[in-house]
């Protein structure tokens, strides 16, 4: 008796052999290229908080007053695709009661436009597409993926400059971790602004040049760990005007000890970064790791079926009847 495979033998030895192939190519080559930046994105986060301003309408610095700050972040698909770079176009504006609804963001009391452009796999600034201001740093809009227990370099746009943000542990928020950095920026001159001498305290002149300085009570920024997604942020800017050459704060345009992400935002963020990271989990980890026990055992059952095979009884050529004319 001779024994030939089965065309089911095969099959599942040739389907073991697949996922054992399938396994390491998902984990090692299909899910690192699904660690990009998005390009498409359109996402509005708000943070909320109490502190003072300078009220243009009474002259004077207000306290107390509630604080909005929304940032909206939109990819520009087009010039992405045409840069290969994740191309945001963001709009921050800095709100009061009086502010709100803001029908135009001139209206706010403070609002800017960037133009930030990384590359989609590193999240590093690429200096491109009419990139707005020049940045430079590790993170600023989310962290490269992948994130690790150490300190990483901030880009602060108030500051014009980066800042270090040192890894404070694991934080949940809404229930979910992810970690924890935290850094404060000392008084900086950021530029000068031509205001009223008597302002800042220089009665004998008209108009002055008095510098700007910022500092920052703190700054504190939770990120998913698997995709860099912030999902939660606080700050503590603190603006003031200055008498040229003094070292003492003339004018409070803008201080508040606390600003951070509403439990809307909060709970938006975790919620993308819950999907985002479960999606590159069953690709990095979860298929892979069932594909490949899958794949071994197919493959065993397989070589077993293989070699056992289907029984064929001989034919010795003795046993065959003569050909008769």
């Amino acid at each position: 008796m001779r024994r030939t495979a089965t065309p089911f033998s095969l099959v599942i030895l040739g389907l073991g052999v697949f996922l054992l192939v399938l396994a390491p190519l998902l984990a090692w080559y299909v899910e690192p290229r699904a660690q990009r930046t998005p390009i498409d994105t359109d996402q509005t986060t708000v943070f909320t908080g109490t502190g003072s301003y300078f009220d243009t309408d009474e002259i004077e610095t207000v306290d107390d007053k509630k604080l909005t700050i929304t940032r909206q972040v939109r990819g520009d698909v087009a010039e992405s695709e045409k840069s290969g770079r994740a191309v945001w176009d963001v709009s921050t504006s800095v709100d009061t009661d009086k502010t709100l609804p803001a029908a135009d963001p001139h209206d706010s009391l403070q609002w800017t436009m960037e133009r930030w452009v990384t590359d989609r796999r590193t999240n590093k600034p690429v200096h491109c597409c009419e990139e707005e201001p020049y940045f430079e740093g590790e993170a600023y809009l989310k962290f490269p993926f992948d994130v690790q227990k150490r300190s990483y370099i901030w880009w602060d746009n108030t500051l014009g400059s980066t800042v270090t943000l040192k890894y404070r542990g694991e934080k949940r928020i809404q229930g979910y971790k992810g970690l924890r950095f935290t850094g404060t920026v000392p008084a900086t001159k950021t530029g000068t602004r031509l205001v009223p001498g008597t302002l800042v305290g220089v009665e004998d002149a008209g108009q002055v040049l008095a510098e700007e300085w910022y500092s920052n009570h703190g700054v504190e920024l939770v990120a998913d760990q698997r995709t860099g997604r912030i999902i939660y942020a606080a700050i503590g800017p603190r603006k003031t005007l200055r008498a040229p050459g003094t070292k003492k704060d003339a004018v409070v345009l803008l201080d508040s000890k606390r600003i951070a992400f509403t439990p809307e935002t909060q709970k938006q963020q975790v919620d993308l970064a819950d999907t985002d990271s479960g999606l590159l989990r069953t690709v990095g980890r979860t298929v892979p790791l069932g594909a490949g026990i899958v794949g071994f055992l197919l493959t065993a059952v397989g070589a077993v079926l293989v070699v056992r095979g289907r029984p064929h009884p001989d034919t010795p050529e003795s046993s065959q009847e003569p050909l008769t004319m």
